[in-house]
């Protein structure tokens, strides 16, 4: 049967390979001040022929638009709901029944993954969720068995590639961290027994960003790079190094038959000097190339599921581990797309097919008020603006960084006004700023308007505002 899935898989793929790279889904995040709809999201999938999302929650109002639309879906579990997951089993029975369960109607959500956290290992979180993440697995595969569903639907845990490494040696010397190997091969014992997948995130940005001594030829697919040999391979890029790293591991772990699938991979395109357009423009081409040909990695050679990371960019993400963070999207806040792309990898480059009907605030900005008097506020007021806001182009390296010091105020002063809805409370700053209608954009660098609120936009403020009305008429009977 094994044989005969690969034989259809590939069949598929070679149907679907004028049009899309097959085996592509791509991550979705919400932590923005202003979202997408979901309806525009699945549209951007479909128009860009993207058949797989992975999220990063299970809010029902969001999954249930990708009922009957042939899209894939991963469910989400954030960290935050581990223990209790991992406490009842009760829990995750009722979170199975309302969140999975729920959509699997005819016609309904093509649900295939239940994430169990977010890189709950990440060596930053201190041990936090080492006790909880494997009891929460274990409880939410339970409870997907005894719903029946546990043949269709996996739970999985998205893991940081940090949970493995190799030392100064190559792949071949792989093994999981030290602190966890025990517990990663519970983990890894169990996706064997239930034939879920090993998810890992990997990212070739983030090792030339963390390393100054890494060669940057080694994040790209191009081949511009002396070749690395390890155990009689030859490596030319970190990707492969790195997903053959885990491989080994996993057959230490005694667990080499657990399928692997890449999480999380791409390339931000602001924010930080490594972190621009050209870069991502030249690792996605690559990256494309290779998934065309649909020859995995040296110890783990053939067809490999990826998902991108990610689509849209999100401008309240935490920075804590560089202002990049707020742009790993393809495309921008309003799913307008960044650059052209060969999905296929076939040599097909096109600007990818963004957003449709987008609604966006007034043509406004807010910058600074060249005549005010009282400047000595000026530090305080775009210190309060960008903390609150999102500042992150200004950065060096950024698309903003060459803005002359009244552009840099500006700049804080309009994302603090766009990301707060254009509410003029939110252009004053002590008489520091103004509300203008030229664009205030310069070159290169976008001083972006913010997007109208989906509320708005389906009426829901109006809803709200006659339910309010009504339980205030019920108070006075």
């Amino acid at each position: 049967m094994a044989h005969i899935k690969l034989l259809l898989i590939w069949a598929c793929c070679l149907a679907l390979s004028t049009s899309f790279a097959c085996g592509l889904g791509v991550n979705w995040g919400t932590q923005a001040a202003q979202t997408l709809p979901p309806s525009t999201i699945v549209q951007m999938l479909k128009d860009n022929k993207i058949d797989k999302v992975k999220l990063f929650d299970s809010d029902h109002w969001t999954v249930k638009y990708f009922a009957g639309t042939g899209i894939e879906v991963m469910l989400g579990i954030p960290n935050n709901q581990l223990a209790k997951f991992a406490d009842d089993y009760d829990f995750a029975k009722e979170w199975v029944k309302n969140n999975v369960s729920t959509h699997l109607y005819n016609g309904g959500v093509d649900i295939k993954f239940v994430a169990v956290g977010n890189e709950p290992f990440l060596k930053s979180y201190n041990g936090s969720f080492l006790k909880s993440t494997f009891p929460a697995l274990q409880n939410v595969q339970k409870a997907l068995n005894s719903a029946g569903l546990g043949d269709k639907i996996k739970a999985t845990i998205p893991q940081n590639a940090d949970v493995y490494e190799s030392g100064n040696s190559g792949p071949s010397q792989g093994d999981f961290r030290s602190d966890i190997r025990d517990l990663m091969q519970k983990i890894c014992s169990f996706f064997k027994d239930n034939n879920a997948p090993f998810l890992v995130n990997i990212y070739p940005f983030l090792s030339l960003h963390e390393n100054k001594h890494f060669p940057i030829e080694f994040a790209f697919f191009d081949g511009q790079t002396k070749a690395v040999r390890d155990n009689g391979i030859s490596y030319t890029n970190m990707f492969d190094a790195n997903l053959d790293t885990l491989v080994v591991s996993l057959k230490k772990a005694s667990c080499s038959g657990v399928k692997i699938i890449v999480g999380e991979i791409g390339w931000p395109t602001d924010g930080d000097l490594y972190g621009n357009v050209t870069l991502a423009k030249r690792f996605y081409s690559g990256f494309f190339k290779k998934m065309a040909t649909k020859k995995g990695t040296p110890l783990y050679p053939g067809f490999i599921e990826y998902y991108l990371f990610s689509l849209t960019d999100e401008n309240e993400k935490s920075i804590l581990p560089g202002s990049f963070e707020r742009h790993w999207g393809i495309f921008r806040y309003d799913g307008k797309p960044k650059f052209p792309m060969d999905i296929t990898g076939q040599g097909h480059e096109a600007m990818p097919i963004g957003a449709k009907n987008v609604k966006y605030l007034e043509n406004k900005w807010c910058v600074l008020n060249k005549y005010a008097e009282d400047i000595g506020k000026l530090p305080s007021s775009v210190q309060y603006a960008c903390s609150r806001s999102d500042c992150t182009a200004v950065d060096y390296g950024g698309s903003c960084n060459k803005l002359d010091g009244d552009g840099n105020v500006s700049y804080a002063f309009n994302m603090y006004f766009q990301m707060n809805g254009q509410d003029v409370e939110s252009c004053v700053f002590d008489g520091l700023a103004q509300i203008v209608e030229k664009n205030a954009s310069v070159d290169n660098c976008l001083f972006p308007i913010g997007l109208e609120s989906v509320g708005v936009r389906i009426g829901l403020d109006a809803i709200l505002n006659i339910l309010v009305g009504f339980f205030l008429f019920l108070t006075l009977l």
